[in-house]
C-alpha cells in the first residue's frame, strides 16, 4: 500500500502555517520530505512524526463534505499582566490536551498600556464553542483568577 503524499502548501493548509515555515522546516531536518523535480513531497508518516496521527488530513466521507472554520476574537478589557498570561495558559493548556479531532489555533495578546487582552480563535465550531463556553466560566466566575496581585515594593 503507497503512503499517501502531500504538498508543501496542503501541509501548510493543514497546520494552519505559512508554506515558507514549512518550507523551513523541511531545511532544517524537523520535517521529513522528497524533492521530485522543484517540488517538495511530504509522506503521510512524516507528517505523523511531526504532528501525531490524530492530526492528519482525514478525507471528507463521501467525498467532499463542506468544511466549517470559526474566527473569534475574544477582547477582555481592564486585565493586568500577570491576569492575562493566568488566561493565556489556562486556554492554550484546554486546546492542547483536549481529545477532540478538530484543528484548532489560538493565539493570545496582551496590551500593557491599554490593560487590554485579546484571544484569537480560529477552528471548527464545536470546538470554537467550547473553548468560548471555558472563557465564559473563567471570567464570569468569582474564582480570583483574575485578581492582580498586590507589588511587594508598595
Amino acid at each position: 500500500m503507497k503512503d499517501k503524499m502531500y504538498s508543501v502548501e496542503e501541509v501548510a493548509d493543514h497546520l494552519g502555517l505559512h508554506v515558507r515555515t514549512v518550507r523551513g522546516y523541511i531545511r532544517t531536518g524537523r520535517l521529513k520530505a522528497v524533492r521530485i523535480g522543484k517540488q517538495y513531497r511530504i509522506a503521510q508518516a512524516d507528517l505523523a512524526e511531526l504532528t501525531g496521527p490524530q492530526r492528519l488530513p482525514r478525507p471528507a466521507p463521501g467525498g467532499a463534505a463542506a468544511r466549517v472554520e470559526v474566527s473569534s476574537i475574544v477582547q477582555i478589557d481592564g486585565i493586568g499582566h500577570a491576569a492575562a498570561d493566568r488566561v493565556s495558559t489556562l486556554v492554550l493548556a484546554g486546546v492542547n490536551t483536549g481529545e477532540r479531532g478538530d484543528h484548532l489555533r489560538v493565539q493570545t495578546v496582551h496590551d500593557q498600556e491599554l490593560n487590554r487582552m485579546k484571544i484569537v480563535i480560529l477552528g471548527g465550531a464545536a470546538a470554537t464553542a467550547d473553548v468560548l463556553r471555558l472563557l465564559d466560566g473563567v471570567l464570569g466566575g468569582d474564582n480570583g483568577l483574575l485578581a492582580e496581585e498586590e507589588d511587594e515594593g508598595d
